[in-house]
């Protein structure tokens, strides 16, 4: 596997031997001094260009500068997701070594929001200085709506989950337990570890370092809503989410003094018990 310093330099001599190309941001987690490395960390860099139309959608470049990806994915010349269609030019490329770059080619300006991002190099000397916001990733602290919007959602949507097990449809059940159920219970569990951290901490993309950041009888219960395809496993596991979720939503209430609907959740679970029972009858 090619090591960082040789794909930086691989990268950075393309850009130098092309006189199109003026200026290397490298974004993305390498950017990211609070970010562990390790080998699966993909380079997120972007070629600001003078004009794009000679990358777009141009292989026998990329091969010439890089090699052959042994996966790659090119978002603005798909049809089944809709390309943004903005002007830039995007390749998703991993190699056969296991390196992953991702490849924006763009000939907009600069606009500094804030995202960690390093500057390898500017030609013309005129890039915008890079001002990176220390909380870009930080989570944010809700106000009271906000919390309880995320309460509603949450309580709500396990009715369709009772409902998808109920009617023996793993595809509908699942979706709704892993996606809109499981959405809400993540941004909880953010809100519980943020608040413990005076919000000037991260839990990461889809809340992937909560193991780091839970105690581990929290984890533990989190862990335990991830269900395989057995009608039974997916019950407990909704009502892992439940109780897991409202013991979460409670200390966060308690922490900024904001007000937790009890009834709410004593009306999910009602309803979720006499599906599960069999108990509704007309």
């Amino acid at each position: 596997m090619r090591t960082p310093n040789e794909i930086t330099e691989l990268i950075l001599d393309t850009a130098r031997e092309d006189e199109n190309i003026r200026a290397v941001l490298m974004t993305g987690s390498r950017a990211n001094p609070d970010c562990e490395t390790d080998i699966y960390q993909d380079f997120d860099i972007v070629y600001f260009v003078k004009d794009v139309k000679p990358y777009w959608d141009n292989m026998s470049w990329i091969e010439d500068k890089f090699g052959k990806p042994a996966l790659l994915q090119r978002p603005e010349s798909m049809g089944l997701i809709p390309p943004d269609r903005d002007g830039k030019y995007v390749y998703l490329m991993l190699f056969p070594d296991g390196n992953r770059i991702d490849l924006q080619i763009t000939a907009d300006p600069y606009v500094d929001d804030g995202e960690p991002a390093v500057l390898l190099l500017d030609k013309d000397g005129n890039f915008p200085r890079i001002e990176v916001k220390k909380d870009f990733w930080y989570i944010q602290k809700p106000d009271q709506k906000r919390f309880s919007d995320c309460c509603n959602e949450f309580h709500w949507c396990l009715n369709n989950v009772a409902k998808g097990i109920a009617r023996d449809e793993l595809s509908y059940a699942m979706e709704q337990l892993n996606h809109y159920v499981r959405d809400m219970l993540i941004l909880m569990l953010n809100w519980y570890v943020g608040g413990r951290n005076h919000f000037s901490v991260s839990a990461g993309k889809n809340g992937k370092y909560l193991k780091k950041m839970l105690p581990p009888d929290f984890y533990d219960r989190f862990r335990k809503t991830y269900p395989d395809a057995d009608s039974g496993h997916m019950w407990d596991a909704a009502f892992e989410m439940l109780s897991l979720f409202g013991d979460t939503a409670r200390d966060v209430a308690g922490q900024l003094s904001y007000v937790y609907d009890e009834e709410e959740e004593k009306g999910i679970r009602s309803y979720m018990e006499q599906v599960k029972s069999g108990n509704l009858k007309y």
